[in-house]
This record gives C-alpha cells, sequence and structure tokens, in this order.
C-alpha cells in the first residue's frame, strides 16, 4: 500500500451551500436526488477526491446546519459544518475564518484555501487540483471559459451592438487564493459591507490582487435551473454496472506468518509493508475504489503515522466497502489473479475466495481468485515478491 502519485501540496476547500435556489422553482437543488444521494454529497465528494484536498469544510444555511453536520453522506474530508450568510460572500469568509481559526497545525496564511459552489458537482479533481497548483504558484487563480456564443447588447428589444468576445470569459469555480490574501481583501471590503462581490475573484480584483486564469471544464457546469438538474442527472447517475481494475505488489520480508487474501499462511515469510502486506486485499480495496470513483486505497490509508502501523488489511478492506456502500453501490463480482513463483497456493484458494467474500458480505460464487507461479519473469518470477491483480464490479443498490 503506497500514496505514489499523491504529491506535497495540501489545500483546504470551503464548499459554499447556503444559497435559497431561488431560480429552480421550488426545488432546493442541493437536496435534489441524483442515484438515491444529494446533490451536495456528490459536490463534496468530487472535491474530497483530489490528493491535494487535506480540509473541507461547508457552509450551510444556519438552520440546516445541524441537520448537514449528522448527514451519513458528508465524506471524512469534511472537518467542520459552518453557517453561512445571506451573500456568498458572508458565507465564503465564514468557511475561510473558520479554516484559519482551526489551524492547529499552524499550516499559516500562505495555505491555498479554494472557494467551491455546492451547485457545482460535475467538478473533476484534476480541476480542483490544477487550481490548487496556479493558487500556490501564483497567489490566486479560477478556472474559465471561453465565450463560444456570440455577445450582442440590447436594449427596449433591440439589439444595440455586437460585442467583440475574445477578451471575455465565463468565470467557474473552484476559485483558489493563499488564506492570507484572502483574509486581507475581507479586511478591505468586509463582507457584511456594501460592495457585494460575485465571487472571489471580484474581491481580490478590487484589492489589486492579481487573479491567475487557467482552462475550466465545460462540464463543470452550475446547477441553477432545471435544465441544468436534468444534465447533472445524466451525467451522475450510476450505470446498472461498475467496473474497477486494482492492482498491487509487495516484497517479501524477514517476518513469518504470510497473510494473503484475507488468511494466513503460516511458514512462509510475511510481505514488506505499512499495513500487514496482504496484496489481495489491498488489490480488491482499489478495485472497488475505482469502479466507484473514490480515488485508491493509499490515499484513504497513507503509509504515514495517520495509519496504524501493521493494520490488518481486513480492516482497511472492510472500510472501503463501507464508503462503497455510502455511495448507494454494493460489490457484483471479484476477479482475483495472484502472480508469484512461491508459495504454491492451490490447495488456498478456495479459502481466500471464501475469506474475501465474507469480508464483503458477498456469495463465495461471486469471487473467484486464481493464481500465477509459472513462468513469471521480475521480481515474482525470482520469488522476491507477490502481486495481485482485481477487476471488481459494482452495482447500484439506490
Amino acid at each position: 500500500m503506497t500514496a505514489e502519485g499523491i504529491g506535497s501540496l495540501r489545500v483546504d476547500v470551503v464548499v459554499v451551500a447556503a444559497g435559497s435556489s431561488r431560480r429552480m422553482a421550488g426545488t432546493d437543488k442541493l437536496m435534489a436526488e441524483i442515484g438515491g444521494r444529494p446533490l451536495l454529497a456528490w459536490t463534496l465528494d468530487a472535491c474530497a477526491a483530489a490528493p491535494c484536498v487535506e480540509r473541507l469544510v461547508l457552509v450551510a444555511p444556519p438552520e440546516r446546519a445541524d441537520e448537514w453536520r449528522r448527514a451519513p453522506w458528508l465524506p471524512a474530508t469534511v472537518t467542520g459544518v459552518v453557517e453561512g450568510g445571506a451573500t456568498r460572500g458572508q458565507s465564503a469568509a465564514a468557511g475561510v475564518r473558520w479554516l484559519d481559526a482551526h489551524d492547529p497545525a499552524g499550516t499559516g496564511r500562505d495555505r491555498p484555501v479554494l472557494v467551491h459552489d455546492g451547485a457545482r458537482p460535475l467538478v473533476s479533481p484534476a480541476l480542483v487540483a490544477a487550481v490548487a497548483d496556479a493558487a500556490e504558484r501564483h497567489g490566486a487563480a479560477l478556472p474559465v471559459l471561453a465565450v463560444a456564443e456570440t455577445l450582442k447588447r440590447v436594449g427596449e428589444g433591440l439589439v444595440l451592438e455586437t460585442i467583440d468576445r475574445s477578451s471575455f470569459v465565463v468565470a467557474q469555480t473552484p476559485q483558489g487564493a493563499r488564506r492570507g490574501l484572502l483574509l486581507d481583501a475581507w479586511a478591505a471590503f468586509p463582507p457584511d459591507d456594501p460592495p457585494e462581490f460575485t465571487d472571489e475573484a471580484a474581491l481580490l480584483e478590487a484589492c489589486r490582487i492579481p487573479v491567475h486564469a487557467i482552462p475550466g471544464e465545460p462540464a463543470n457546469i452550475k446547477v441553477t435551473l432545471p435544465d441544468d438538474l436534468r444534465r447533472a442527472e445524466l451525467a451522475l447517475a450510476p450505470a446498472a454496472v461498475r467496473v474497477g481494475l486494482g492492482h498491487d505488489s509487495h516484497p517479501f520480508g524477514p517476518d513469518s506468518g504470510l497473510r494473503l487474501g484475507g488468511i494466513e499462511i503460516p511458514g512462509a515469510p510475511r510481505l514488506a509493508g505499512h499495513s500487514d502486506g496482504d496484496v489481495v486485499l489491498h488489490a480488491v480495496a482499489d478495485a472497488l475504489l475505482g469502479a466507484a470513483g473514490l480515488g485508491d486505497l493509499g490515499r484513504l490509508f497513507p503509509a504515514d503515522a495517520r495509519t496504524p502501523r501493521g493494520i490488518a488489511s481486513d480492516v482497511l478492506l472492510r472500510e472501503v466497502a463501507a464508503r462503497v456502500a455510502g455511495v448507494g453501490l454494493s460489490p457484483s463480482t471479484i476477479d482475483v489473479v495472484v502472480i508469484g513463483a512461491r508459495p504454491r497456493l492451490g490447495d488456498r484458494l478456495t479459502a481466500m475466495r471464501d475469506a474475501i467474500a465474507a469480508i464483503l458480505g458477498m456469495e463465495p460464487g461471486t469471487v473467484n481468485v486464481k493464481a500465477s507461479t509459472g513462468n513469471l519473469a521480475g521480481d515474482e518470477g525470482a520469488g522476491r515478491s507477490i502481486s495481485a491483480r482485481v477487476v471488481a464490479t459494482l452495482r447500484t443498490t439506490a
């Protein structure tokens, strides 16, 4: 189990969700169900899936803050649910100030913070990471889209002129800045007083703070009208079957008592790793996370002090299964291949199958475990390591 691919950049995200949905014809867009889960849950999960995001703060309407603090769909990355204000500026400021006040690690004013609309559930983790990187390098950043349509200025029902659109863009979120820049901007323009800024970039512009523009994503729509909600439903509703791939590899270590596929094989050397080294259960976990779109095992359980050393891999897999269930999905089939020259596994494959099925609450017949032990190259062929590859399918339970 590793955290490979996760860079050193760490940022916080404030998800602003204190609006009133005035243009949704009586529908609370943030609580509108998509695939059995509220739209807001999809937004939070999308932000949490970016490896650079360490803390999420949800800004809620005052009357819903207590309810949302207890919501089962909150990802573990959400460290605070705070009450918002009547304007976007008031709500964003409440979230950023909460982060500043709850900073035991002393990360400081240079740490980037991103502000994202709760009604943008289709944001990709890649865009979150790109804005975070740009804010880290430039001080402040936002994603933008070029204006595709011809712009007209009209008055009293008549076209007055055609506007050159070449220098116009459409702003999206998340918008990021170093925390200190935002706090200083709100000190200069208190969010409770006029003027009212429509987004964080406008606030920073008023303070003559440069804001770096990066390419946005056409799919990153803001759900404002009923048609927007239907577009989000089409994009997010879980497919009948979802497929994920998992892979893990560990070298043999000095200890004995090999843990593999949820069983112990006495007399065989143990695989080295921060956990008990069970490559099969790790690969199963990664396949499930991949199928559910929930990131990877290294992000959930980093190989550092946040994860107890020697932790049993069945504990990790059970937590992964709970997270998969939390997004309305359940395992349908698991297909495993174990790759290694030693030990011989032919008479242990059924026990592995049964152990995996028991951990995941599946019928044994839906789990298949096989081994590849001959004609191998590399460390597996030399008997220095074992790897596992897994294909998992999930079905929706919503």
